[in-house]
């Protein structure tokens, strides 16, 4: 419809607006597959501000980094909420992780090794449940990716992939990750916290949020300021080993503790 001047000076017929309106609402919804006004599934509160629509929108496909910590992070509101969540392509995945980040188990499916099938696989999923998730194994045609896309829309399920993914509702990274609870050499790791950044085509600049992943609780908070970005660490100063005898003493640096339940999560 295009709008003159000579229509700027005339009434407007507001039963005929809306009609205008709801055929061109119609008309998009046609060709993105889903309702613009569809719910979404809830995400913990601390990453909604990161997705479009404040969740995870049914029939959309959203790319992640290699963080499993960051994926269930994601899983843990929607299962929660009843939806059955699977997981396809990661062998390491650890339940007892998943669980920490507030998974339901008795909701969570695992498919470890799907092998090169991993996108049948993934797409016979994508039938039955309203969640998916899955590390590639390999490059996918453009037009085995337009059919998973279709089957997304009609079915109204979530695709979460680990990796770079065509058309993807959002676009999350993960950076600047700094370790708390450990002096020089010593004491417990309390928590991680990172810099989530977010971008989609929705929004003309990308979303940033600083959170504690894992926070002391073993899950997901909002990050304190005080904690920034990584900073660098001095080197310590050299120690005259033909002085004190003997070789130098390993140097341990805040990165290079890992709990074992981080190492689970990822």
């Amino acid at each position: 419809m295009q709008l003159t001047t000579s229509h700027a000076q005339e009434p407007v017929d507001e039963p005929e607006q809306a009609d205008e309106i709801l055929r061109l609402r119609t008309q998009l919804e046609r060709v993105q597959g889903r309702k613009l006004d569809a719910p979404v599934l809830p995400v913990h509160p601390a990453l909604a501000s990161l997705l479009p629509g404040g969740g995870l929108r049914p029939g959309a496909a959203y790319s992640l980094p290699r963080s499993t910590s960051l994926l269930l992070a994601l899983l843990g509101h929607p299962s929660q909420a009843g939806s059955w969540c699977a997981v396809v392509g990661m062998p390491r995945l650890g339940a007892e992780a998943a669980e920490g980040m507030g998974v339901d188990l008795s909701r969570l499916v695992l498919i470890p090794d799907p092998g090169s099938r991993w996108l049948a696989v993934t797409a016979t999923i994508a039938e039955v449940l309203p969640v998916v998730a899955v590390r590639p194994s390999g490059r996918a045609a453009d037009a085995e990716i337009s059919r998973l896309a279709a089957r997304l829309r009609d079915r109204g399920s979530v695709l979460l992939v680990q990796g770079p993914w065509p058309q993807a509702e959002a676009v999350l990274e993960v950076g600047d990750p700094v370790w708390t609870g450990v002096g020089r050499g010593h004491g417990y790791l309390e928590g991680r916290a990172v810099t989530i950044t977010a971008s989609s085509r929705r929004w003309p600049r990308p979303r940033r949020e600083r959170l504690l992943l894992p926070d002391a609780s073993g899950g997901l908070s909002v990050a304190p300021d005080a904690i920034g970005p990584v900073q660098a660490i001095r080197p310590a100063a050299p120690i005259d080993t033909a002085r004190r005898g003997g070789p130098e003493p390993t140097r341990f640096s805040p990165q290079s503790y890992e709990p074992v339940g981080a190492r689970a999560a990822g």
